[in-house]
C-alpha cells in the first residue's frame, strides 16, 4: 500500500543506489537541497507532507531512473527492497567507443575489448545493452566523469531522449535529441559550455536511447 512512509523510503532508497544523501539527490535534481531533509517530512504540529509529483519526476528525470524502478523501491513496511538479480552487461569508455570494431551498423556491442560490470535483470530487458563509462567533464553538471549510461540500442528514440549517438566520422556523443526529420537531428548538449549539433542524416551512423545512468 503506497503510504506516507514508503514513498519517503523510496526516495532515500534512491538517493543510495546513486551515492547520493537526500539533500544531494535534491540538489542534482535542481531543488532545494533542503526539500528531503527527515525534518521537512512532518509539520511542526506533527502533520505528513509528501513529496510532490513534480519532485518525484525531477528526481527520476536526474537519475534516469523510470516510474517502474522507483515504484520498485516502493515496501509496504517500510524496509528496503532486496537487491535485484544482475547480469553481465559489455562496458566501454567514451573515449575508445569511438573507434573502429566495437559496434556492429546498428550500434549493437560487438567484437573484442569490452569490459563487463553487473546490471539489474528486467524481464522485459532485450539482448544489447551496454555501458558506457563518462571520461572527462564535457557532459557537466548531468554526468561527471566516472559516471556509467546503460545504453539501449534496441529501444525507441523520441523527441527529449537522452542518447548516444555515433556519427560515421568516428565521433560518440551523448546529447538530448531535440528534433528528428528524414534529413537531419538536433542535438542538446548536455553541458550548456558546449555547442548543440545539428546532422545530416547521412552523417549519423547510429542512436541509441539512454535507459539509466548509475552515479
Amino acid at each position: 500500500m503506497l503510504s506516507h512512509g514508503t514513498i519517503w523510503h523510496a526516495i532515500d532508497a534512491l538517493a543510495e543506489r546513486n551515492q547520493l544523501s537526500p539533500s544531494g539527490l535534491a540538489r542534482r535534481a535542481g531543488l532545494d537541497p533542503t526539500s528531503f531533509n527527515k525534518s521537512k517530512r512532518h509539520s511542526a504540529d506533527g502533520r505528513e507532507r509528501w513529496p510532490s509529483t513534480e519532485s518525484i519526476a525531477k528526481v527520476l528525470e536526474a537519475t534516469g531512473a523510470t516510474m517502474d524502478q522507483f515504484t520498485s523501491l516502493l515496501r509496504p513496511d517500510g524496509t528496503q527492497a532486496p537487491a535485484p538479480a544482475t547480469a553481465a552487461i559489455p562496458l566501454i569508455g567514451f573515449a575508445q567507443a569511438g573507434a573502429g570494431g566495437f559496434f556492429d551498423d546498428g550500434g549493437f556491442p560487438a567484437g573484442q575489448g569490452w569490459d563487463v560490470i553487473d546490471f539489474p535483470t528486467v524481464a522485459e530487458r532485450r539482448t544489447g545493452i551496454y555501458a558506457l563509462e563518462v571520461q572527462g567533464d564535457s557532459m557537466l553538471p548531468l554526468y561527471r566523469d566516472g559516471d556509467t549510461l546503460i545504453v539501449d540500442p534496441g529501444a525507441q528514440v523520441r523527441r527529449g531522449d537522452r542518447v548516444v549517438v555515433k556519427t560515421r566520422e568516428g565521433e560518440v556523443m551523448a546529447k538530448v535529441l531535440t528534433r528528428q526529420t528524414p534529413r537531419t537531428i538536433e542535438l542538446l548538449s548536455l553541458n550548456p559550455e558546449h555547442p548543440n549539433r545539428s546532422f545530416e542524416i547521412s552523417q549519423i551512423e547510429w542512436i541509441a536511447r539512454i535507459i539509466w545512468a548509475s552515479q
